[in-house]
């Protein structure tokens, strides 16, 4: 057992009033530094910039406390610090508004920070020893805690643990950041709330930081559980949560509605008239199961989840060409469509190399042009990591440091291209490449840190505070220096020991059928950004595991649930709430779902240049249609672009829009593509009139088609009235379709 021992000086400096401390000598890196985060002075807004303010810059939030020390003792001929009169110094004055401060007042004289400061100055400003014990953890309590009503306060205490097995309470030295405006942290640490709702709040004391979760929950005396069988072990995690938050589910949603939910999600697609007549008459309990089951095997779903992953890995024309585009989009839905195992597939992405033609994964390295941009690429899609803040310094919100960033990326150093051929139509454009070209590895290429110019190995994310590399599947004992470097990293990702890629993966997938992650953005795990239900997203992780990261076997584990099926009805307990999954959140059908949906409710086959006819948008390979120079774009490509459909040039969701514009109503209102698609002699309705269907059957057909549901009584009524009235039969209809096309049940996914 470890022996730890209590530095009961420097818990005095934290925890006793100003005027009593009498402790100790003050650390530079204990204290003083500590202050400077804890009045933001070293914050990017402020001297932490990367061009200081005003002449005097330190590191961005401390990461560099030799820097700092230098430019508190030294800068400007020590002009910020008076030894013989600490009152005096600048650093002092300025920070207590007794001389002009462009960042305004940061703390009295008679504060714990001003008597910190001051009390270094006057002790001689001394550095620290150089075997100083060293920061190694912080530990926060209470981690996580629901306050109901009428409790609004809890006391955090922040303890610091070094090296030597020293700790302190440092929670009057901490900074505390708060997600929202839920809740206000004071001077001494005590959480306030300020409304209603959940709110993480970031720890932060030097270099190490900590996340807490508080909830504060109306009282609700009257609540009560409402009877909602759990499905599986989802329901369980989701229920649970639900009941310590007082927050009861939405009811399940109706057979219509669970539908089209599940017929969008999992295939991008309406079902048929004649499937939705089906699955409404059939009254076995089990036939939504039966329905999952179903879905997951047709090839639509192979297409639809192809064109995620596709938007993920820059599969556009710009930097692939025509022909790498629609090689390597063959090569994602086949992997999708054979039931290639998750981490497999991402194995041999990061191992890829070859041709570009012949080994269509190598496609993924051929968008990323330098070690940089391959190392945030596979972080934040592979391992649910946003690397890029750490790039230029230590990451503000994470514990990822320059180092580690550097450290990974070298990695992708020795990846290098041949051009076999360019044919690119602008001989201006460098980014632009058109012809085959080949991944290979070189062995002699590294990288350095930036700014010690010291010669990085390749570390995996988190080694090195573990201490040792983690087991592989391939060659575990191996360094990856004595290795493949690719291969190394590759096997790393994909092994089941990994910590980040099944997390990660599940947690896209959740955010696909949801609208929002159980970490969300779903690509950006970190301390101060913790999932909304940690037991769920463990349990899906291991889940995912254990079925051999089987994507078809997540998604209907997914599917089954209470959870995935509930209404969007909002009750009084969950109107307010959209993050933990109480009932489903109302979002818009994206542009190739919407683009297909007109297409097959019209009953138009859509055109494409240089597809095949029936190409639906959901199956097209790419971003731009290849077409010759000086062609336009169609009505088509008009509309995916008008909607939302991303260049592909981020590795992110996020790229896709979801933003509703003037020019999307105008292609829905009066747009051409529509109009074409309505006034086509043999559409769907051209169809229905050639073959004798009456008014009443006309319209039951395009609501079941349109919203998978029947027509009102009202609804069928009112349309009936409309028709007999109408002069030209024909334009009615089309009128009928129009407004069920432009209707929000339609536009929505529900």
């Amino acid at each position: 057992m470890i022996h730890t021992r209590i530095t009961w000086g420097f818990l005095a400096v934290a925890l006793l009033p100003a005027a009593s401390i009498q402790a100790e000598p003050v650390r530079f890196r204990k204290e003083v530094m500590a202050v400077l985060s804890r009045a933001g002075c070293n914050q990017g807004a402020c001297h932490g910039n990367q061009n200081g303010k005003n002449g005097f810059k330190l590191s961005l939030r401390g990461q560099d406390p030799d820097w700092d020390f230098d430019a508190l003792t030294r800068d400007t001929l020590g002009r910020r610090t008076d030894r013989l009169h600490p009152e005096d110094s600048l650093i002092l004055a300025k920070a207590t508004g007794r001389v002009p401060h462009e960042g305004g007042k940061r703390f009295d004289r008679d504060s714990l920070e001003y008597q910190l400061l001051s009390r270094w100055i006057a002790e001689g400003m001394r550095p620290d020893p150089p075997n100083a014990p060293v920061l190694e953890r912080l530990e926060v309590t209470p981690r996580e805690q629901v306050l109901i009503e009428p409790a609004d306060h809890v006391p955090l205490r922040v303890r610091a643990i070094f090296s030597d097995g020293h700790v302190c309470d440092v929670t009057r030295l901490s900074v505390f950041e708060t997600s929202n405006l839920a809740v206000r942290v004071d001077a001494d640490g005590v959480a306030w709330r300020q409304g209603m709702g959940e709110a993480t709040i970031l720890v932060r004391y030097l270099d190490r930081q900590a996340a807490v979760q508080l909830a504060f929950v109306p009282a609700r005396p009257s609540f009560a559980w409402p009877h909602l069988p759990e499905a599986n072990y989802i329901d369980h995690h989701v229920f649970a949560k639900l009941r310590t938050l007082r927050m009861a589910p939405s009811p399940l949603a109706p057979d219509s509605v669970f539908l089209r939910r599940v017929y969008l999600d999992v295939l991008g697609v309406l079902p048929k008239p004649d499937e939705t007549r089906h699955f409404l008459a059939d009254t076995r309990p089990d036939k939504r199961a039966r329905l999952i089951d179903a879905l997951l095997e047709r090839p639509e779903f192979a297409d639809f989840w192809s064109l995620k992953w596709a938007d993920l890995l820059h599969c556009e024309e710009k930097a692939l060409d025509a022909k790498g585009v629609r090689l390597f989009h063959d090569w994602i839905r086949r992997s999708i469509a054979e039931g290639k195992p998750l981490n497999e597939f991402a194995r041999e992405l990061i191992a890829g190399r070859g041709s570009t033609y012949s080994q269509p994964a190598a496609n993924w390295y051929r968008a990323l042009r330098d070690p940089q941009a391959r190392a945030e690429a596979a972080a934040q899609v592979f391992l649910g990591i946003r690397m890029q803040c750490a790039r230029c310094h230590n990451h503000p919100f994470d514990r990822w440091t320059q180092t580690d960033y550097h450290s990974f990326a070298a990695f992708f150093c020795r990846v290098q291209y041949r051009i076999v051929a360019n044919n690119r139509r602008d001989r201006f454009d460098k980014h632009e490449f058109d012809g085959e070209q080949i991944v290979w590895m070189d062995r002699t290429s590294e990288i350095k840190h930036p700014r010690s110019e010291e010669v990085l190995r390749p570390l995996f994310l988190g080694e090195r505070d573990c201490g040792s590399a983690p087991s592989t599947t391939r060659g575990a004992s191996a360094s990856p220096l004595a290795t493949d470097r690719l291969l190394a990293l590759a096997d790393w990702i994909a092994d089941p020991k990994n910590p980040f890629f099944a997390r990660a993966q599940v947690n896209r997938v959740w955010y696909h059928l949801f609208g929002r992650g159980i970490v969300e953005p779903n690509d950006d795990f970190r301390a101060s950004n913790p999932p909304v239900n940690a037991s769920l997203l463990d349990a899906l992780a291991q889940d995912f595991i254990d079925h051999h990261f089987d994507l078809r076997s997540l998604v209907r584990t997914i599917l089954n649930s209470h959870t995935y099926q509930l209404s969007a009805k909002p009750n009084e307990t969950n109107s307010d709430d959209e993050a933990n999954f109480a009932r489903a959140l109302v979002r818009p059908l994206q542009a190739e779902q919407l683009l297909d949906a007109l297409a097959q409710v019209t009953g138009v086959t859509l055109s494409f240049s240089g597809q095949p006819v029936g190409t639906r948008a959901g199956q097209l390979p790419g971003v731009a249609i290849p077409r010759g120079r000086r062609r336009q774009a169609s009505d088509g490509e008009r509309f995916l672009t008008s909607f939302g459909k991303p260049g592909r040039l981020l590795s992110c969701e996020c790229e896709r829009s979801e933003d509703t514009t003037l020019h999307q109503a105008f292609q829905l209102i009066t747009g051409p593509l529509l109009n074409q698609m309505l006034r086509e002699s043999d559409n769907r309705l051209g169809r229905l009139l050639a073959a004798g269907k009456s008014d009443a059957e006309i319209i039951e057909e395009f609501y079941l088609a349109a919203l998978c549901r029947p027509p009102s009584a009202t609804e069928r009524q009112a349309a009936l009235a409309m028709l007999s009235q109408a002069k030209d039969r024909r334009a009615a209809l089309e009128d009928l379709v129009w407004g069920l096309v432009n209707a929000k049940e339609f536009l929505l996914r529900r």
